[in-house]
């Protein structure tokens, strides 16, 4: 035995076991239902390691789960015999939270976040949530494989420190003993405990034991009181939706009823069964590039893995569920399944099943539907360019803002806009910009509404990439408004007057030209323009401004090119320009039509001054 040793928590968990102790108060309950679940998780990894190494499980064929309430010590014991753990790993996983999205939570976390309950199960720090309801945790632990003097002792009362020592533990597995906190006293209530397990785990495979009431409480007999029994199995003639919201919570750690779910058997060339659900709400890391998938995979009802990239496109990581399959080996690594024609065949039938899903979705369920382009559209617009085999289908979910929306809201399908389409138009109109307000306000749009022809403004984060790889819908082709020349919808007798304009700007253009030299490409009359004086434009192979801008803050190099700046002759201050060519004015004019697309100026100071100068 080594000696008793003293660790901080990292400084994340600190902050963690701060909240769960004194800001979490609703639903304490569930802190049974995450030990249980890791309880479950470990059961499952011990079964699928011992069918290539049946050593691992010394002889027990039982693997369950045992909660022992004492009401004199009052401590709730949570035991397993699952894959156990050794010192590393009780260090790893119990003193340090990994997950970076965990941390970025944490520093953005509120008083009102704090009072909400489900933030437990959705970062993923279950255990922490025994810090609800106890004073102190103790974690006994051997990794199953190992020596019995490998066992582990891990103490905490959640107050910065822990303490962690070697022991020897007959078994391998691990136990959980929570010191209930004196107000909490009645979790130590065995039809309390009881209740909670049929609410949340009832699902769990695992068998869930605890002792059987007797009248003399001399003998001691512990009975199932879980069905344990898959519930994906089940007819789902015999589920109510109430039964699938349960399941879905109690695999999700989410509080809130998922928006629909997929449930389906299939038989054939290959047998299956598929439980897909979607969800009403985005987890916190749906951005996160480690973050983990959702859907658990059984062979035959054993647990091979989850978080598999095979059983689901990237763009569909918010779908959750469980795949069980009688045709699949249970000894499979993640490598080979990436090649394995089953789960090929199983993903392909999904995708396309929740597609169709989600197309009745938006047709009969509009409300839903808009629930979720909120929080997954932008992974639908992954979807179009990532999926080419499913490209059209998911063109058709996608949702958009225009000029001619009301406000921020994307509802707009590209069906909708090509229905309504100009009769002379040839192309779908798009802007990109930062945010809905600076699209809404583009200089590039005026003579567009003034025609009263509709733009797409396109500000989600993805939507550069996106339209850089979508180019055409029906055989329709995407346009940037701020890209190279236009259509012209001008009549017979406005690209006469515009000529003549031209014309008389060729003396003031050459000499612009001269002041701007190094900072434009190119200085001509636009054909945008009926209001601003000035907007820059990029040819129609370059970068724009807007996706420049994101490639810098993502530390990429950018090609050096120069901008377009496209004037407009009506304007006042451009009219100036015919009497006297002004520098100031030229620099400001160019300045502007930066600020005006969400650019930075290089010298704001030198700016001000010469608006200064001109106002005086």
């Amino acid at each position: 035995m080594t000696t008793k040793q003293t660790h901080s928590f990292q400084t994340e968990v600190s902050q963690l076991l701060h909240l769960m102790i004194h800001s979490l108060y609703s639903n304490k309950e569930i802190f049974l239902r995450e030990l249980i679940s890791n309880a479950s998780d470990a059961v499952d990894k011990l079964k699928f390691k011992s069918l290539s190494d049946d050593t691992l499980i010394e002889g027990k064929e039982e693997l369950q789960i045992h909660i022992d309430v004492n009401k004199d010590a009052n401590t709730i014991t949570i035991t397993d015999n699952g894959i156990g753990m050794s010192e590393v790993e009780v260090n790893k996983n119990i003193g340090t939270i990994a997950n970076s999205g965990t941390k970025k939570f944490l520093k953005s976390l509120n008083e009102t976040q704090a009072q909400d309950s489900n933030l437990i199960g959705q970062f993923g720090v279950g255990f922490y949530s025994s810090f609800i309801v106890a004073d102190k945790v103790e974690i006994i632990t051997r990794k199953a494989g190992s020596k019995s003097k490998k066992g582990t002792k891990w103490t905490s009362t959640g107050k910065g420190k822990y303490s962690i020592e070697s022991i020897d533990r007959p078994d391998f597995g691990t136990s959980v003993i929570l010191h209930i906190k004196k107000d909490e006293k009645e979790f130590l209530e065995d039809y309390r405990l009881r209740n909670i397990i049929s609410k949340y785990s009832d699902h769990i495979t695992v068998p869930i034991m605890m002792v059987k009431v007797s009248k003399d409480n001399k003998d001691i007999e512990y009975e199932r009181i879980n069905k344990a029994n898959a519930f994906w199995a089940q007819d789902k003639q015999d589920l109510k939706q109430k039964d699938y919201d349960e399941f879905y919570k109690s695999l999700t750690y989410d509080f809130e009823a998922p928006l629909t779910q997929l449930h389906n058997r299939v038989e054939g060339n290959i047998n299956y069964t598929s439980l897909l659900f979607i969800p009403s709400k985005s987890p916190f890391d749906i951005w996160e590039p480690k973050r983990k998938g959702g859907i658990k995979l059984y062979a035959k009802r054993v647990f091979i893995m989850e978080d598999n990239e095979a059983l689901m496109p990237l763009y569909l990581r918010f779908v959750k569920g469980v795949i069980d399959t009688a045709d699949l080996s249970l000894n499979l690594s993640r490598e080979i399944l990436q090649d394995n024609k089953v789960v090929k065949a199983i993903r392909k039938a999904s995708v396309k099943r929740i597609l169709s899903v989600l197309e009745k979705m938006a047709k009969n369920k509009p409300e839903d539907y808009a629930t979720f382009w909120q929080e997954f559209g932008m992974l639908m617009k992954e979807g179009v360019v990532e999926d080419t085999i499913n490209k059209d289908k998911i063109a058709k979910l996608l949702r958009f803002t225009t000029n001619k929306s009301k406000n921020a809201t994307q509802t707009v399908t590209l069906e909708h806009y090509t229905k309504n389409i100009q009769k002379d138009q040839k192309a779908i109109y798009y802007i990109t910009a930062e945010t809905y307000e600076t699209a809404k306000g583009s200089p590039h749009l005026e003579n567009f509404n003034q025609k009263n022809i509709e733009v797409l403004l396109l500000s989600d984060r993805v939507d550069e990439w996106m339209v850089s790889n979508f180019r055409e819908f029906e055989g329709i082709q995407l346009k940037s408004i701020a890209k190279g020349n236009l259509e012209d919808f001008d009549s017979k007798e406005e690209k006469k007057a515009k000529e003549e304009v031209a014309k008389n700007f060729e003396i003031v253009i050459e000499k612009m030209q001269k002041i701007l030299d190094s900072q434009v490409k190119e200085i001509k009359i636009s054909s945008r323009l009926s209001k601003s004086p000035s907007c820059l434009i990029a040819d129609e192979n370059e970068m724009g401004g807007n996706m420049e801008r994101i490639m810098k803050s993502l530390g990429q190099d950018v090609p050096d090119t120069k901008p377009i700046l496209e004037i407009n002759p009506t304007h006042s201050l451009v009219k100036k320009l015919k009497t006297k060519i002004d520098e100031d004015l030229v620099k400001v004019l160019f300045d502007q039509a930066v600020l005006s697309e969400g650019g930075q100026l290089k010298e704001p100071a030198e700016f001000v001054k010469r608006i200064n100068k001109l106002i005086n």
